[in-house]
């Protein structure tokens, strides 16, 4: 039996059709169209519909892996995940009314947290569309200035993330 390469075509009983991803000593690695990513033995029954050998430059899991992530990062408001310090984690926002005669409003700061970070995840969204839109230079370089006053607007959040790497920027003041 020769093995399949990555690339080849396949259709599984079970799992339906899919593409060979990786192939290790023991399993083929394959991402299926309605199941996704499965690994399956190299001696199981399924029908080949394209094979591929030796003639196919190998790519690894994690290359595509990463690629598809690059993508996902790029095209999509797909967030990170984005820790919050640690002594904020469990805690809650109180809102107190100046009338005390009214309920204060309590929130989850971890709720709270989440989304600032949908917020700025969706401003970097928004940054690489302009970047990449038909719009002209100069048009384009109005709204990453707008966006980059917006962040400073942000700035008093930086308090909430785990990481500085995390933390909004504005613009300097120099």
């Amino acid at each position: 039996m020769k093995l399949l390469g990555i690339s080849s075509r396949i259709d599984h009983p079970e799992y339906g059709k899919g593409v060979v991803t990786n192939v290790t000593s023991q399993h083929y690695w394959v991402t299926f169209i309605d199941k996704g990513l499965e690994t399956i033995d190299l001696d199981s029954e399924f029908e080949v519909i394209e094979a591929a050998y030796d003639d196919v430059d190998t790519v690894s899991f994690f290359d595509i892996e990463s690629s598809l992530v690059d993508i996902l990062k790029k095209w999509s408001d797909v967030s990170e995940i984005v820790p919050i310090a640690d002594k904020f984690k469990g805690g809650k926002i109180i809102l107190q009314p100046a009338d005390e005669s009214l309920k204060p409003y309590e929130l989850p700061i971890d709720k709270f947290f989440h989304k600032i970070t949908m917020v700025r995840d969706r401003l970097r969204v928004m940054e690489q569309r302009i970047n990449s839109s038909e719009l002209d230079e100069q048009g384009k370089i109005d709204l990453q200035q707008y966006i980059t006053r917006i962040y400073g607007s942000l700035t008093s959040f930086n308090i909430l993330f785990k990481s500085k790497s995390h933390n909004f920027v504005g613009q300097s003041s120099k």
